[in-house]
């Protein structure tokens, strides 16, 4: 592998060079590279099978065997994201809130690419694609560090795209990968000022926090997901079911997953029995107080830290309050930023929930899995961020953009 120097270099060629394209050649590419993969996924999915294979003798959990997995169906969605990417505006070139002064200066703003990102990720081999798709649009070169689990994928992955690259005519600098699995490099590439204009974590809270305390380049933080649902007195219980089922069980290694619930006292005793029902169903253990172990004998003590963890698994945490007041200050100590979401039929409080609730993305009645930049119409995301400069929630093409200001003038001069 070439050093993180040369690569930096080499990207940042392609960043400029990518800045000066049409929209039509970025998107004819995009397409190219949707084609390879569904033309190449048997050598992509034979590449993942080597990294599931060391995945299972590590004894990795079967939460993050299923990340790393890329079935048929997750191959044509990594498709469909670049497919969905094309349809959707060129984020760059257009000049907002341009104003004439007195002195007679026209000031606009301009969107532009933030440049070289970087992008350092845990399992999960669709980021790869994903990343690919929302950098080119946005005229961004792109480096790659993921995580040693799922090598031979990201390698596969990136090796028919810079391909489908070349035949366009596009410089396949344009994406990288660091190859070399060796955790010296991610400290390295966190102190590449001069070639990386922002990195962009991805992954378990150790990574994140890693990169937000060390890098001295630019960070968009992305967070872990411990998502609550409060199911309010006002609830449709059948509602209910459905969306904790479906937010806890659908995918439980996703961090728009919901880890933990908070139950109204008038309706505990009557719906959580029949929750549990529901989640036993799965094999979900659930971890209460002691109002909720006093509403079914089948939950389990929880610990202070329950409240606050992200289980990626098939465990779940259940606090019973006796107001929505005491429930947004539950979430709102606990929560991550991520995902909120409150079941009720009573409109003031599902207003208040969302006016109140401190996080990236806020529902009512629906799933909590819905927080995807795909869902949300951005074709695929970088990731979701928790943080409140630049970007928040899931992170399409606007969020990896920038803005100059362009002026016109006719020959002023300042005094």
């Amino acid at each position: 592998m070439e050093t993180l120097t040369v690569m930096g270099q080499r990207a940042k060629t392609a960043a400029a060079q990518l800045a000066k394209t049409g929209i039509t050649e970025r998107n004819n590419a995009l397409k190219a590279a949707a084609d390879a993969l569904l033309a190449k996924r048997d050598t992509i999915q034979a590449a993942n099978a080597k990294d599931i294979e060391a995945a299972k003798k590590n004894q990795m959990k079967p939460a993050m065997i299923d990340r790393l997995t890329l079935t048929d169906a997750r191959i044509e969605g990594m498709a469909e994201g670049l497919y969905q990417i094309v349809q959707l505006d060129d984020p760059i070139g257009e000049i907002t809130s341009m104003k004439q002064r007195p002195n007679g200066l026209m000031i606009g703003k301009k969107k532009v690419p933030l440049g070289v990102i970087a992008i350092i990720y845990e399992s999960r081999p669709n980021v790869t694609a994903d990343a690919f798709g929302l950098t080119l649009k946005s005229g961004n070169a792109v480096i790659l560090r993921g995580g040693s689990d799922a090598i031979h994928s990201n390698t596969a992955i990136v090796s028919v795209i810079t391909e489908s690259l070349k035949e366009c005519g596009i410089n396949p600098d344009a994406i990288q990968l660091v190859t070399d699995t060796d955790r010296a490099l991610v400290t390295e590439l966190m102190h590449m000022n001069k070639y990386i204009d922002v990195i962009i974590p991805r992954g378990g809270a150790g990574l994140i926090q890693n990169v937000v305390q060390n890098s001295t380049v630019p960070v968009i933080e992305t967070g872990t997901g411990n998502c609550h649902i409060y199911v309010d007195e006002y609830a449709d219980f059948k509602m209910a079911e459905d969306i904790i089922f479906n937010a806890k069980t659908q995918r439980i290694g996703v961090c728009n997953a919901c880890e933990s619930l908070v139950v109204h006292s008038k309706i505990a005793g009557e719906f959580i029995p029949q929750l549990v029902d529901r989640l036993k169903l799965k094999n979900v253990e659930i971890r209460g107080d002691e109002r909720a172990m006093a509403a079914d004998s089948r939950i389990v003590p929880a610990t202070e830290d329950d409240w606050g963890t992200e289980y990626l698994d098939y465990i779940i945490s259940l606090k019973v309050v006796d107001s929505i007041d005491e429930a947004i200050a539950h979430i709102n100590r606990y929560n991550t930023g991520h995902s909120e979401a409150i079941i009720t039929k009573d409109y003031d409080h599902a207003q208040q929930f969302l006016n109140e609730i401190d996080a990236a993305a806020v529902y009512v009645n629906a799933s909590t899995r819905f927080t995807d930049g795909f869902e949300f119409g951005f074709g695929a995301e970088i990731g979701i961020s928790t943080q409140k400069i630049h970007a928040r929630g899931p992170m399409g093409l606007d969020a990896l953009t920038t803005s100059k200001y362009v002026i016109y003038g006719n020959g002023q001069v300042r005094k």
